[in-house]
Protein backbone atom coordinates (compact mmCIF):
# COMPACT_ATOMS: atom_id res chain seq x y z
CA UNK A 1 0.00 0.00 0.00
CA UNK A 2 1.68 3.46 -0.85
CA UNK A 3 1.42 5.98 1.97
CA UNK A 4 -0.06 9.15 0.63
CA UNK A 5 1.70 12.73 2.52
CA UNK A 6 -1.38 14.35 2.57
CA UNK A 7 -3.20 11.16 4.15
CA UNK A 8 -4.09 12.03 7.85
CA UNK A 9 -4.31 8.45 8.95
CA UNK A 10 -0.79 7.14 7.31
CA UNK A 11 1.20 11.02 7.81
CA UNK A 12 0.32 11.84 11.27
CA UNK A 13 2.40 15.25 11.15
CA UNK A 14 -0.21 16.60 8.82
CA UNK A 15 -3.36 19.22 10.08
CA UNK A 16 -5.70 18.55 7.37
CA UNK A 17 -6.59 22.72 6.30
CA UNK A 18 -10.09 23.65 7.82
CA UNK A 19 -13.33 24.53 5.93
CA UNK A 20 -13.78 28.07 5.96
CA UNK A 21 -15.97 29.05 8.79
CA UNK A 22 -20.11 30.02 7.32
CA UNK A 23 -21.28 33.35 7.99
CA UNK A 24 -23.98 32.97 10.56
CA UNK A 25 -26.32 35.47 12.34
CA UNK A 26 -25.85 33.74 15.55
CA UNK A 27 -22.65 35.23 17.58
CA UNK A 28 -19.87 32.89 18.00
CA UNK A 29 -20.46 31.03 21.74
CA UNK A 30 -18.26 32.65 24.61
CA UNK A 31 -15.50 30.31 25.74
CA UNK A 32 -16.26 29.12 29.40
CA UNK A 33 -14.93 30.61 31.88
CA UNK A 34 -11.71 29.11 33.74
CA UNK A 35 -12.62 27.51 36.86
CA UNK A 36 -11.51 29.23 40.35
CA UNK A 37 -8.83 27.17 41.54
CA UNK A 38 -10.15 24.82 44.30
CA UNK A 39 -9.46 25.36 48.11
CA UNK A 40 -6.88 23.71 49.56
CA UNK A 41 -7.83 21.18 51.94
CA UNK A 42 -5.07 20.30 53.63
CA UNK A 43 -4.11 21.94 57.06
CA UNK A 44 -1.61 24.95 57.25
CA UNK A 45 1.27 23.94 59.36
CA UNK A 46 2.44 26.91 61.12
CA UNK A 47 6.09 27.18 62.43
CA UNK A 48 6.73 27.36 65.98
CA UNK A 49 9.56 28.57 67.64
CA UNK A 50 10.23 27.13 71.14
CA UNK A 51 12.67 28.68 73.87
CA UNK A 52 14.06 27.13 76.53
CA UNK A 53 16.39 29.40 78.36
CA UNK A 54 15.61 32.75 76.93
CA UNK A 55 12.98 33.00 79.34
CA UNK A 56 13.24 32.93 82.86
CA UNK A 57 9.93 31.69 84.13
CA UNK A 58 9.06 32.08 87.71
CA UNK A 59 6.89 29.63 90.06
CA UNK A 60 4.84 32.39 91.98
CA UNK A 61 3.92 30.99 95.11
CA UNK A 62 0.96 32.49 96.34
CA UNK A 63 0.67 33.39 92.97
CA UNK A 64 -1.86 34.74 93.29
CA UNK A 65 -0.33 35.38 95.73
CA UNK A 66 -0.87 38.33 98.27
CA UNK A 67 -0.64 41.49 95.93
CA UNK A 68 0.91 43.96 97.82
CA UNK A 69 -0.34 47.76 98.16
CA UNK A 70 2.49 50.13 99.35
CA UNK A 71 1.63 52.15 102.67
CA UNK A 72 1.76 54.98 100.80
CA UNK A 73 -0.74 54.13 98.38
CA UNK A 74 -3.45 54.50 100.25
CA UNK A 75 -4.99 51.37 98.43
CA UNK A 76 -7.97 49.88 100.61
CA UNK A 77 -8.77 47.39 97.86
CA UNK A 78 -12.27 47.69 98.29
CA UNK A 79 -12.64 47.08 94.24
CA UNK A 80 -15.19 48.39 91.93
CA UNK A 81 -17.38 44.82 91.53
CA UNK A 82 -15.40 44.60 88.13
CA UNK A 83 -16.23 41.14 87.03
CA UNK A 84 -13.93 39.39 84.02
CA UNK A 85 -16.40 36.50 83.52
CA UNK A 86 -15.29 33.60 81.38
CA UNK A 87 -11.96 34.95 79.71
CA UNK A 88 -8.57 33.07 80.15
CA UNK A 89 -5.57 35.12 79.24
CA UNK A 90 -8.03 37.98 77.72
CA UNK A 91 -9.77 35.71 76.05
CA UNK A 92 -13.81 35.07 76.04
CA UNK A 93 -14.45 31.80 77.25
CA UNK A 94 -17.78 30.23 76.06
CA UNK A 95 -19.60 28.03 78.58
CA UNK A 96 -21.90 26.11 76.93
CA UNK A 97 -22.46 23.61 79.22
CA UNK A 98 -22.22 26.10 82.37
CA UNK A 99 -23.65 29.05 83.87
CA UNK A 100 -20.72 31.27 84.98
CA UNK A 101 -23.15 33.71 86.08
CA UNK A 102 -25.31 31.45 88.20
CA UNK A 103 -22.19 29.87 90.04
CA UNK A 104 -20.85 33.72 90.78
CA UNK A 105 -24.05 34.54 92.40
CA UNK A 106 -24.23 31.70 94.41
CA UNK A 107 -20.60 31.88 95.74
CA UNK A 108 -19.42 35.82 95.59
CA UNK A 109 -21.87 36.26 99.37
CA UNK A 110 -19.05 33.56 100.39
CA UNK A 111 -15.67 35.21 99.10
CA UNK A 112 -14.14 37.94 100.78
CA UNK A 113 -10.80 40.44 100.77
CA UNK A 114 -8.45 40.24 102.78
CA UNK A 115 -5.73 43.23 103.94
CA UNK A 116 -2.84 42.19 106.03
CA UNK A 117 -0.77 45.32 107.51
CA UNK A 118 3.21 44.51 106.95
CA UNK A 119 6.18 46.45 107.71
CA UNK A 120 6.38 46.64 103.72
CA UNK A 121 2.51 47.88 103.18
CA UNK A 122 -0.25 45.99 102.83
CA UNK A 123 -0.80 42.45 101.54
CA UNK A 124 -4.06 41.71 99.95
CA UNK A 125 -5.43 38.42 98.99
CA UNK A 126 -9.08 36.57 98.87
CA UNK A 127 -10.96 34.04 101.63
CA UNK A 128 -13.25 31.90 101.60
CA UNK A 129 -16.11 31.79 104.39
CA UNK A 130 -16.80 28.64 106.23
CA UNK A 131 -18.97 29.74 109.10
CA UNK A 132 -21.67 32.10 110.02
CA UNK A 133 -19.92 33.68 112.72
CA UNK A 134 -16.78 34.75 110.55
CA UNK A 135 -14.04 31.89 110.10
CA UNK A 136 -12.45 32.56 107.54
CA UNK A 137 -10.04 29.94 105.09
CA UNK A 138 -7.10 31.48 103.40
CA UNK A 139 -3.49 30.58 101.97
CA UNK A 140 -0.21 31.24 104.88
CA UNK A 141 1.79 33.33 102.57
CA UNK A 142 -1.41 35.88 102.60
CA UNK A 143 -1.56 36.60 106.64
CA UNK A 144 2.03 35.01 107.76
CA UNK A 145 3.72 38.61 107.43
CA UNK A 146 1.02 40.41 109.03
CA UNK A 147 1.73 42.60 112.07
CA UNK A 148 -1.48 41.82 113.89
CA UNK A 149 -3.33 43.65 111.83
CA UNK A 150 -5.83 42.10 109.69
CA UNK A 151 -9.27 43.38 107.85
CA UNK A 152 -11.70 41.20 106.17
CA UNK A 153 -13.98 43.10 103.63
CA UNK A 154 -17.33 40.85 102.43
CA UNK A 155 -18.77 40.98 99.12
CA UNK A 156 -20.86 43.83 99.67
CA UNK A 157 -18.26 46.00 101.14
CA UNK A 158 -18.65 45.33 105.25
CA UNK A 159 -15.52 45.33 107.00
CA UNK A 160 -14.74 43.51 110.19
CA UNK A 161 -11.48 43.21 112.15
CA UNK A 162 -9.71 39.49 111.96
CA UNK A 163 -7.74 37.79 113.74
CA UNK A 164 -5.56 34.28 112.76
CA UNK A 165 -6.79 31.16 114.54
CA UNK A 166 -3.64 29.01 113.14
CA UNK A 167 -2.12 28.52 109.99
CA UNK A 168 0.09 25.88 108.61
CA UNK A 169 2.85 27.31 105.85
CA UNK A 170 3.52 24.24 105.05
CA UNK A 171 0.54 23.81 103.34
CA UNK A 172 -0.16 27.23 102.81
CA UNK A 173 -3.49 27.19 104.33
CA UNK A 174 -4.61 29.42 107.63
CA UNK A 175 -7.80 30.17 109.83
CA UNK A 176 -9.03 33.71 110.07
CA UNK A 177 -11.77 34.87 112.66
CA UNK A 178 -13.70 37.57 112.22
CA UNK A 179 -14.07 39.97 115.03
CA UNK A 180 -18.01 40.54 115.63
CA UNK A 181 -19.62 39.00 112.63
CA UNK A 182 -22.85 36.79 112.65
CA UNK A 183 -25.05 35.40 109.87
CA UNK A 184 -22.52 35.45 107.26
CA UNK A 185 -23.06 32.99 103.86
CA UNK A 186 -20.88 30.12 104.48
CA UNK A 187 -19.47 28.40 101.08
CA UNK A 188 -20.25 24.91 99.88
CA UNK A 189 -17.09 22.69 100.22
CA UNK A 190 -16.86 20.35 97.49
CA UNK A 191 -14.54 17.10 96.91
CA UNK A 192 -11.33 17.23 95.49
CA UNK A 193 -11.36 14.05 94.97
CA UNK A 194 -13.65 13.76 92.29
CA UNK A 195 -12.23 16.36 90.20
CA UNK A 196 -11.99 15.60 86.54
CA UNK A 197 -9.65 17.23 83.64
CA UNK A 198 -11.77 19.15 80.99
CA UNK A 199 -14.33 20.05 83.86
CA UNK A 200 -14.89 23.57 84.16
CA UNK A 201 -13.91 25.89 87.11
CA UNK A 202 -14.70 29.42 88.26
CA UNK A 203 -12.08 31.49 90.10
CA UNK A 204 -12.76 34.17 92.41
CA UNK A 205 -11.34 36.87 94.35
CA UNK A 206 -9.29 40.23 94.26
CA UNK A 207 -6.52 40.15 92.37
CA UNK A 208 -4.61 43.89 91.59
CA UNK A 209 -7.14 44.37 94.65
CA UNK A 210 -10.15 44.31 92.56
CA UNK A 211 -12.38 42.33 94.77
CA UNK A 212 -15.48 40.50 93.77
CA UNK A 213 -13.74 39.54 89.92
CA UNK A 214 -14.68 36.29 88.66
CA UNK A 215 -12.38 34.51 86.17
CA UNK A 216 -13.70 30.94 84.15
CA UNK A 217 -11.56 27.90 82.20
CA UNK A 218 -11.08 24.32 82.91
CA UNK A 219 -9.37 22.08 84.81
CA UNK A 220 -5.82 21.33 83.17
CA UNK A 221 -4.47 18.31 85.42
CA UNK A 222 -4.71 17.06 88.60
CA UNK A 223 -2.30 16.15 91.14
CA UNK A 224 1.01 18.62 90.27
CA UNK A 225 3.72 18.59 92.75
CA UNK A 226 4.75 22.04 93.55
CA UNK A 227 7.43 21.84 96.29
CA UNK A 228 10.44 23.53 97.19
CA UNK A 229 9.11 26.81 95.44
CA UNK A 230 11.93 29.18 96.75
CA UNK A 231 12.75 30.52 100.15
CA UNK A 232 13.06 34.39 99.06
CA UNK A 233 10.74 33.79 95.68
CA UNK A 234 10.04 37.99 95.48
CA UNK A 235 6.62 39.04 93.69
CA UNK A 236 6.20 42.35 92.57
CA UNK A 237 3.64 45.09 93.61
CA UNK A 238 1.16 45.98 90.80
CA UNK A 239 0.56 49.27 92.62
CA UNK A 240 4.49 50.06 93.58
CA UNK A 241 8.01 49.07 94.30
CA UNK A 242 7.62 47.16 97.07
CA UNK A 243 8.32 43.57 97.74
CA UNK A 244 6.99 40.84 99.71
CA UNK A 245 9.30 37.86 100.24
CA UNK A 246 7.42 34.47 100.53
CA UNK A 247 7.54 32.71 103.70
CA UNK A 248 10.63 30.47 105.27
CA UNK A 249 9.08 27.44 105.36
CA UNK A 250 8.10 26.61 101.73
CA UNK A 251 4.77 25.39 100.60
CA UNK A 252 4.58 21.42 99.20
CA UNK A 253 1.77 20.28 98.41
CA UNK A 254 0.11 18.70 95.23
CA UNK A 255 -2.39 20.76 93.15
CA UNK A 256 -5.21 21.29 91.05
CA UNK A 257 -3.93 22.96 87.86
CA UNK A 258 -6.44 24.88 85.79
CA UNK A 259 -6.40 27.62 82.78
CA UNK A 260 -8.96 30.41 84.74
CA UNK A 261 -6.78 33.68 85.43
CA UNK A 262 -5.28 33.29 88.78
CA UNK A 263 -3.15 36.46 89.36
CA UNK A 264 -1.79 38.46 92.72
CA UNK A 265 -4.56 38.86 95.12
CA UNK A 266 -6.69 36.04 94.58
CA UNK A 267 -4.34 34.30 96.81
CA UNK A 268 -6.92 32.00 99.21
CA UNK A 269 -9.97 32.60 97.23
CA UNK A 270 -11.88 29.55 95.78
CA UNK A 271 -11.79 27.96 92.83
CA UNK A 272 -15.37 26.11 92.22
CA UNK A 273 -17.25 23.70 89.60
CA UNK A 274 -20.44 24.28 87.73
CA UNK A 275 -21.92 23.35 90.99
CA UNK A 276 -20.80 26.44 92.86
CA UNK A 277 -18.58 23.65 95.47
CA UNK A 278 -15.49 24.67 96.56
CA UNK A 279 -12.91 22.50 95.06
CA UNK A 280 -9.50 24.16 95.77
CA UNK A 281 -7.85 26.92 97.03
CA UNK A 282 -6.31 29.50 94.64
CA UNK A 283 -2.58 29.76 95.76
CA UNK A 284 -0.13 29.64 93.50
CA UNK A 285 0.31 30.70 89.33
CA UNK A 286 3.10 30.06 87.18
CA UNK A 287 4.34 33.69 85.66
CA UNK A 288 7.49 33.96 82.98
CA UNK A 289 9.33 37.05 83.92
CA UNK A 290 6.75 38.37 86.33
CA UNK A 291 4.50 39.24 83.39
CA UNK A 292 0.85 38.30 85.40
CA UNK A 293 -1.39 35.23 84.52
CA UNK A 294 -0.36 33.04 81.30
CA UNK A 295 -2.99 30.56 82.18
CA UNK A 296 -1.34 27.85 84.37
CA UNK A 297 -2.57 28.24 87.93
CA UNK A 298 -2.84 26.18 90.77
CA UNK A 299 -5.07 25.64 93.81
CA UNK A 300 -4.74 23.09 96.90
CA UNK A 301 -7.47 20.23 96.50
CA UNK A 302 -10.32 21.44 99.22
CA UNK A 303 -9.76 17.66 100.90
CA UNK A 304 -6.46 18.78 101.74
CA UNK A 305 -7.35 21.98 103.18
CA UNK A 306 -10.40 20.28 105.40
CA UNK A 307 -7.97 18.42 107.37
CA UNK A 308 -5.55 21.04 107.93
CA UNK A 309 -8.61 23.46 109.07
CA UNK A 310 -9.74 20.72 111.54
CA UNK A 311 -6.54 20.03 112.81
CA UNK A 312 -6.35 24.08 112.99
CA UNK A 313 -9.35 24.66 114.94
CA UNK A 314 -8.69 21.58 117.40
CA UNK A 315 -5.13 23.19 118.01
CA UNK A 316 -3.62 19.73 116.95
Amino acid sequence: MTENPQDPQTNPLFMPRQAPARPSAQPPAQPPLPEPPAKRTGKVRVGVLVTSAAVVAALVGGAGGAALVSATDGGSGTGTGTSAVGTTNGQTVSNESSDVSTVAEKVLPSVVQIEATTAEGNAIGSGVILSEDGKILTNAHVVNAANGDVTVTLSDGTKYQASVLGADEKADIAVLQTHGASGLTPATLGDSGSVKVGEEVVAIGSPAGLQNTVTSGIVSAVDRQLSDLGQQQQQQSPFGQQTLERASDSPSYTAIQTDASINHGNSGGPLVNAAGEVIGINSAMYSPSGSGSVGIGFAIPINDAKTIINNLESGA
